[in-house]
């Protein structure tokens, strides 16, 4: 599927690309092939695929795999694509939101992500115990800040929360003149598989939720002391019981530094949650 054929198919369906849904097609083959590749995929695997739009990687995915859900929230290409794979067994479409709906048991995501979204559909896809691997097309910016660099400024609470879950592997620049309409930001592919030592104090969804608000609280103030960063958290949601010589004492007592929060290793801050949830 190229330029021409995205173009004549859009037209056909009467359909303008929605920018409130991410939409912008994929129309590069090499970019295709790069992204199968990738995801060194095998007749066993079981594929989610969020926003597939016109089916670029669908078609190149459908006779590889045990099977495909395909998981689009725009009704007319819901149904152009139903149309479009009716003759195989192993792909299902399902018109629904990915944010919403119940998600069907898969082992990888390859997906061209929407990315007004990105964040959202990352914690719900991928942060919890046995996530699958992921083989995604993601806004630069944000990918930078999952391949841990040491630069502050790109120390952020998706640096944290995705490698606490995932391990980041590979990443890949991806000309922006490989989709229509062209995104007015850069892109990356990036692979993501399963972090084999999840810490077991994020085996249990009321902890990991609990973690997942601790980190999205005390991050806006990377640049403070940790006791004020966790101070301004607590105050927010109104614990107002977490005072300053409190969090101090908790913290001092389990061998903690009150150091700027971005000098804290990933392991250290989960450590430091699971006190405070204690």
């Amino acid at each position: 599927m190229n330029y021409k054929d995205v173009r004549q198919i859009l037209n056909r369906l009467n359909l303008s690309p929605k920018k409130h849904l991410g939409q912008n097609f994929l129309t590069d083959k090499n970019i295709v092939r790069k992204i199968i590749s990738t995801s060194e995929i095998s007749r066993e695997d079981i594929i989610l695929e969020i926003g597939p739009g016109l089916g670029a990687l669908t078609e190149s995915l459908v006779e590889k795999v045990k099977k495909i859900y395909a998981i689009e929230i725009d009704p007319i290409l819901s149904k152009y694509l139903s149309e479009v794979f009716s003759i195989y067994k192993n792909v299902e479409i399902i018109n629904d939101d990915i944010l919403e709906v119940n998600l069907p048991k898969h082992n990888k995501v390859i997906s061209n992500l929407p990315y007004t979204i990105t964040g959202p559909i990352l914690e719900k896809v991928f942060f919890k115990e046995n996530p699958p691997s992921g083989i995604l097309t993601i806004e630069k910016s944000i990918g930078n800040r999952i391949f841990l660099s040491g630069n502050y400024k790109e120390f952020s609470r998706i640096s944290i929360t995705l490698n606490t879950f995932m391990n980041p592997m590979l990443k890949y620049n991806i000309p922006r003149n490989s989709f229509y309409p062209i995104p007015k930001i850069d892109l990356l592919l990036i692979k993501i598989v399963p972090n084999e030592h999840l810490n077991p104090f994020l085996s249990d969804k009321n902890t990991r939720t609990f973690f997942l608000k601790f980190v999205a609280g005390i991050m806006p103030y990377k640049g403070k002391n940790i006791v004020n960063a966790i101070s301004y958290y607590f105050k927010a949601i109104k614990k107002n019981y977490f005072k300053k010589d409190k969090i101090l004492q908790i913290l001092t007592r389990s061998g903690y530094e009150n150091k700027k929060l971005f000098n804290f290793k990933i392991d250290e801050i989960i450590e430091i949650c699971r006190l405070f949830y204690s």
